[in-house]
């Protein structure tokens, strides 16, 4: 049985992978999401990871498809106390932003999407210049000390504006960011690493990075001449132009041939093991693309490996 790890400061205990919700209700149907969503908590995995605004980019649809699906799930498996529901306010088209208002009528409306009185994680899921992080810390703490969310966390923020919020919430006692979701993984580093990863790691926050995969390319099907079919292809195939990217795949299988590993389960360890890491996200269309995800709990790589595909990375 795999353990699970504690989430920053909070009490919440995760499974190494968060699986990402963004494909339900996109590229997998209700039933596809359902056999995905069984096959991850079969596997032990109990950190599901979405947001309001998912899929509202898709012709038709109008946003929350994900939260519907996974409420739907979580009530016909009936397995609610099980499993960590973390999903993301401010991206919604009819709840854009993060003014007070915003933010207090978005989570009703996931709460209700999700059929759930509660949401374990709940993110800012892109920074809000314009409204004071006193305004967006009060009203996510209101949410907090209502018990309609049991912990705060932030994805897409500046580390000054992280900093300030943090400030806030420890000098007037309110509920204080536990993660951050950055756009992270071995091709795209730079926006995390630096001053991002040194404010998560002075206070303590769990880093719990999305795009882990490259948007598929680190799954090592994207390769020269090759066509792949998906709706992120053209995303991911861009990495294979660039000599990060064509350095991180050849060491990538290096590394995965020495422990008869899928190339996505090494770019997952390699993820996992960074400092401030406790879960990347990464999704699934099929039950089938499951193992080589769920298997990063089971993957420990020597720091000769990790140097390679740190040094490959560079």
């Amino acid at each position: 049985m795999t353990s699970l790890c504690r989430l920053g400061t909070s009490d919440l205990h995760v499974f190494p992978l968060a699986l990402g919700g963004n494909v339900f209700g996109w590229s997998a149907d209700e039933a596809q999401s359902f056999a995905v969503l069984d096959a991850y908590t079969a596997a032990g995995g109990n950190f599901v990871d979405t947001a309001d605004s998912y899929s509202a980019w898709v012709a038709g649809n109008q946003g929350g498809e994900s939260e519907t699906v996974i409420g739907n799930w979580l009530t016909a498996r009936g397995n609610r106390s099980e499993v960590v529901v973390a999903t993301k306010v401010g991206a919604h088209p009819a709840h854009k932003g993060l003014s007070a208002g915003t933010i207090k009528a978005a989570a009703e409306e996931s709460l209700r999407r999700l059929r759930t009185d509660h949401i374990d994680l709940y993110y800012t899921h892109f920074d809000d210049p314009s409204v004071p992080v006193e305004e967006i810390i009060t009203a996510l703490d209101q949410l907090v000390k209502d018990g309609k969310v049991r912990a705060i966390a932030a994805s897409n923020i500046g580390p000054e504006r992280l900093e300030a919020s943090l400030a806030f919430s420890a000098a007037e006692g309110l509920a204080r960011y536990v993660a951050l979701q950055p756009h992270y993984n071995l091709v795209s580093r730079d926006t995390y690493e630096g001053g991002l990863q040194d404010t998560v790691a002075r206070h303590g926050l769990a880093a719990v990075p999305y795009y882990a995969l490259a948007s598929g390319f680190l799954t090592g099907k994207y390769r020269p001449g090759a066509e792949v079919d998906s709706v992120r292809a053209a995303g991911a195939a861009k990495h294979l132009e660039s000599e990060r990217g064509r350095k991180v795949l050849a060491a990538l299988d290096e590394v995965a041939a020495a422990h008869e590993a899928e190339p996505a389960t090494v770019a997952l360890a390699w993820l996992a093991a960074r400092p401030t890491v406790a879960a990347p996200i990464a999704s699934a269309r099929t039950p089938e693309q499951l193992p080589a995800l769920t298997a990063v709990a089971e993957l420990r790589l020597t720091e000769a490996e990790l140097a390679t595909l740190t040094a490959a990375s560079a």
